[in-house]
């Protein structure tokens, strides 16, 4: 009896004691061979209990700290799969993803069960990510970024073999300039983020909001066919295994800006937000551009009383640079909702960078090889740019086969500037100048997505479906331009500003300009899997609309003076701070100052794209060897831009059909090993302002920058040849041979002319094309005891482009074309200690930057070495951690010249030097603390 009760009472302690020990989640995601997500899998483990795969493959199991259990994955059709040695630690990722393989075919082939161990299976799984996608890509797992110190997107793509990025956010594929990549969020097509330039800005996206990162290098139809060198979906996290939330803070400066005088003019009290307060905001009584030009509505007086009004502040003041500053607040959490599973992610980020950026402009123009000085500038740009935005996603799970998110993304990127500039301007007479430029742009940048996924089981079939809003809205109060002359060949001359009878962009110019672009998506694609030849096929297809409207409205105010003569001298003298006081301005008299708006109807203009496309594509796997994707899109484009009248100078309208056909072809050697040939071709097509004839003075080059509305899209050509090798999870080797044909690519032309008259604009080359070499690798060191620690990676690349013109090939390149690209880093990581560092050393060949115009040279950008280094650390039972980052240490001079001996190396002295700049090395520390750690 007694020993039955104290039996009893053991077990009763020993339910206890497993009741209130330690207890975590261990997550994953299910695959099979293609890489696809395989939803209702039945996980159970040997101790009881059990879950089921999501719609994304993913799944969720509470196990005990200290167990070790054997984990069994079954689902129909597919290969049971036993995985033991399976534990959660406490302060530790617990993360295990499978890869499942198809039932064999015949009976006699059936094994019951696959067995592994937990470690050797999250290295097969991550192989089989890497090695099983569709076409040539790298993908950067949600481990690595994890396991990385980078904050941002941009960031992150650094480590990717085969590109680079530049000014921290501009993407580098192969060589080719950011206008032939695109991006993709969540699989929804973005816009590019920039409203003059085709680009796509990846700083915006935190690196603790992404789950994965997919560089897709070969086209095939089920992406859009809108680039050639590389498009980059990024993907965010959904719901969370568990909840988390996080502060990061920081701070850092610029070798160039600390210690200096910085110069400043009169702002806002939100500067520091990237929005105006009002501060420079045009004054409520100033009349609609209709008005204000009407000779019915509105007299000289009256336009000279409107000068009046506008705030006087034309000069600058030093004061001391504060340091560099950056915030970032993530969490995440999990809910029943209504019965549902839930969760979300939240984000909000903040950084704000002071940066002084010397940099001369020495135009020089070059005649039977001999180069003469035109202008020598020298400028210093003051500028404080702040980049700060939200990232919430939502996510309700309606059943493991169903769910429906919402993700958002705000942004706001605003760049508060003055630029001061002294020289000598030699196209006239021998002229001593100083000027500045006071500046403020704020872009706000606002994307939203509703997207639903649903696996139908009884029809073997996937069902995704998503639509998109976005707002991307850039505003550019009050930007002010003076220039003062003296005439150093006259005796005792003084600076006088540089105003006379015509309105100029140039000197006593106030713009301003607003542009809204509204962009709508919507689409949906579907995925039917079959039975054929004994082996699993796919069938996809799916169509997309996007529409994109964009209304843009300059407002270019200018200073000027009825009679041009000496008798203003004595008024032109004055400086910065007086020169434009209310009492120097009066209708009545043509020796003081008037006051009028630039008249022109191409200040202001609006724009419709609306892009049809579908596609359908077969996913075939012909023998264990040998599987083909192939199908085809078809776009169609319509565009309108600058007027929907007819009868308007503006107005262009084109529509344009394409047939990109995609096909990869994929030879798996063995288990590890992949040869892939791949063929597509895809288009790109010319940015809204690259149309558009609207003519804006650009102060740093000192020309006007002008669109060609006749420009042609690029039909681009391309073909791949790759081997790949995965030896293991993190390493792998590649090497591959590509080519590209371009035809009518788009390029930048700058045209020579004295003065201010020098103009950028673009043109179609006839054809080009381009042969490339790639090998890519990453290493671990641990066959020796010394170098276990160390991981190296790289890309080198070597790319030979031409241009084409009446079928003989030009010896230059294609503009933006880098001849090669070197990515090196060595990688030192500690995990016990919490210790991660990074060594990054990235070089692009030396590529034209503009093409020369009326038969000038082409202005080339000599190659400049990147060096960055970064060290991260974990404290405090790795709740926290501190980072330090050093960017550019090299801090190399960068050089835009003409190769006036042409032979493609840059030599100080003899080759002409169009722009030269040193950008400064850039040092950040910061601190991140897990208040709950995920």
């Amino acid at each position: 009896m007694f020993s039955r009760l104290l039996l009893l009472i053991l077990l009763t302690i020993s339910s206890f004691v497993t009741l209130f020990a330690q207890s975590l989640k261990l997550t994953g995601k299910v695959v099979n061979e293609k890489n696809e997500p395989l939803s209702g899998v039945t996980i159970k483990t040997n101790k009881g209990g059990g879950t089921a795969s999501d719609v994304d493959g993913a799944f969720s199991l509470t196990l005990v700290v200290g167990n070790k259990y054997e984990l069994v994955f079954t689902a129909v059709g597919y290969t049971p799969k036993s995985i033991n040695d399976v534990e959660v630690i406490a302060g530790q990722p617990n993360e295990l993803n499978i890869a499942m393989a198809v039932a064999a075919k015949k009976l006699e082939d059936v094994v019951v069960r696959t067995t592994s161990s937990a470690r050797k299976e999250s290295t097969n799984a991550l192989i089989q990510y890497q090695k099983n996608t569709n076409t040539v890509a790298q993908v950067v797992s949600a481990e690595a970024i994890r396991r990385s110190p980078d904050r941002s997107t941009g960031e992150v793509l650094k480590r990717v073999p085969g590109t680079s990025i530049q000014d921290g956010k501009y993407l580098v594929v192969r060589g080719l300039s950011d206008r032939y990549n695109q991006a993709m969020l969540n699989g929804i097509l973005l816009v590019s983020t920039e409203p003059d330039r085709k680009t796509f800005s990846f700083d915006l996206f935190p690196a603790a909001m992404i789950d994965n990162i997919i560089v897709n290098k070969a086209f095939v139809p089920e992406l859009p066919g809108e680039w050639a060198g590389g498009l980059v979906q990024v993907n965010t996290k959904d719901i969370p295994s568990k909840p988390f939330f996080s502060v990061e803070v920081g701070t850092g400066f610029n070798s160039q800006t600390i210690g200096h005088d910085f110069y400043r003019y009169k702002g806002g009290k939100y500067d520091w937000l990237g929005f105006d307060d009002g501060t420079r905001r045009m004054p409520d009584a100033v009349p609609v551009r209709s008005v204000f030009e009407s000779k019915d509505y509105t007299s000289e007086a009256q336009k000279v009383e409107y000068g009046k009004m506008f705030t006087n502040t034309w000069g600058t003041q030093a004061g001391s640079v504060p340091l560099n500053a950056a915030f970032e607040v993530n969490g995440g959490f999990n809910t029943n909702l209504w019965g549902k599973k839930a969760g979300g992610v939240l984000t909000l980020t903040y950084r704000r960078a002071n940066r002084r950026l010397p940099f001369t402009n020495t135009f020089q123009s070059v005649a039977d090889g001999t180069p003469s000085v035109l202008l020598d500038y020298s400028n210093e740009r003051y500028a404080q740019d702040v980049l700060w935005g939200a990232l919430g996603n939502f996510t309700l799970q309606l059943n493991p086969r169903n769910k429906i998110s919402i993700k958002n993304l705000f942004n706001v990127n605003g760049t508060d500037y003055a630029t001061r500039r002294t020289g000598l301007d030699l196209t006239a007479a021998m002229d001593s100048i100083r000027s500045t430029e006071l500046g403020f742009r704020s872009n706000i940048y606002n994307n939203t997505q509703l997207i639903g996924e649903h696996s139908i089981s009884d029809w073997n079939t996937r069902l995704k479906w998503y639509g998109s809003f976005t707002i991307l809205d850039q505003y550019t109060p009050d930007q002010r331009r003076l220039q003062y002359n003296k005439d150093l060949t006259v005796t005792h001359d003084t600076y006088k500003a540089l105003l006379g009878d015509v309105l100029s962009q140039k000197s006593g110019n106030r713009f301003f300009s607003n542009l809204n672009d509204y962009v709508y998506s919507g689409g949906a694609d579907v995925a039917k899997s079959f039975k054929w030849l004994g082996f699993n096929q796919t069938a996809k297809g799916g169509y997309m609309l996007q529409v994109r409207d964009r209304l843009f409205d300059a407002r270019p105010f200018s200073v000027y003076l009825p009679k041009n003569n000496s008798s203003n001298d004595a008024l032109r003298e004055l400086d910065e701070n007086s020169i434009f006081s209310p009492e120097n301005f009066d209708a009545n008299d043509d020796f003081k100052f008037h006051f009028d708006q630039m008249s022109n109807i191409k200040f202001r203009y609006m724009a419709n794209n609306i892009l049809n496309a579908g596609y359908i594509q077969f996913d075939n796997q012909f023998s264990d060897l040998v599987r083909l994707v192939w199908g085809a899109r078809a776009e169609h484009f319509d565009q309108l831009v600058g007027s929907v009248y007819t009868s308007d100078s503006r107005h262009l309208h084109t529509k344009q059909f394409d047939i990109l056909p995609g096909a990869n072809l994929t030879f798996q050697l063995n288990k590890i090993t992949n040869l892939r040939f791949s063929a597509s071709q895809t288009v790109i097509r010319p940015e809204l302002r690259e149309l558009v004839e609207y003519e804006y003075y650009d102060f740093d080059l000192n020309a006007s920058v002008k669109g060609l509305p006749t420009l042609k899209r690029t039909k681009v050509s391309n073909v791949d040849l790759r081997y790949e090798l995965y030896p293991r999870a993190g390493e792998m080797f590649t090497a591959g041979v590509f080519f590209k044909h371009f035809k009518s690519p788009i390029e930048a032309m700058f045209n020579q002319a004295s003065g201010g008259a020098s103009s950028y604009n673009f043109v179609n080359a006839p054809d080009a094309q381009g042969f490339g070499v790639e090998v890519e690798g990453r290493k671990k060191l641990d066959f020796s005891s010394a170098l276990k620690n160390f991981t190296v990676f790289g890309n080198l690349s070597y790319i030979y482009n031409r241009v084409n013109f009446d079928n003989k090939e030009q010896d230059r390149p294609m503009q933006g074309q880098s001849p090669y690209i070197i990515n090196l880093g060595l990688q030192y990581d500690l995990e016990k200690q919490g210790i991660n560092t990074t060594l990054l050393f990235n070089q692009i060949g030396r590529r034209i930057v503009y093409v020369g115009g009326s038969d000038a040279p082409a202005i080339w950008e000599r190659p400049r070495p990147l060096l960055d280094f970064q060290v991260a650390k974990k404290l405090l039972n790795k709740r926290a951690e501190i980072k330090l980052n050093i960017s550019d240490i090299l801090n190399k001079e960068n050089f835009l010249y003409y190769d006036v001996d042409e032979n493609e190396q840059f030599k100080k002295g003899k080759d002409a030097i169009f722009i030269n700049r040193k950008m400064g090395t850039t040092f950040g520390l910061s601190l991140k603390y897990n208040f709950i750690q995920q």
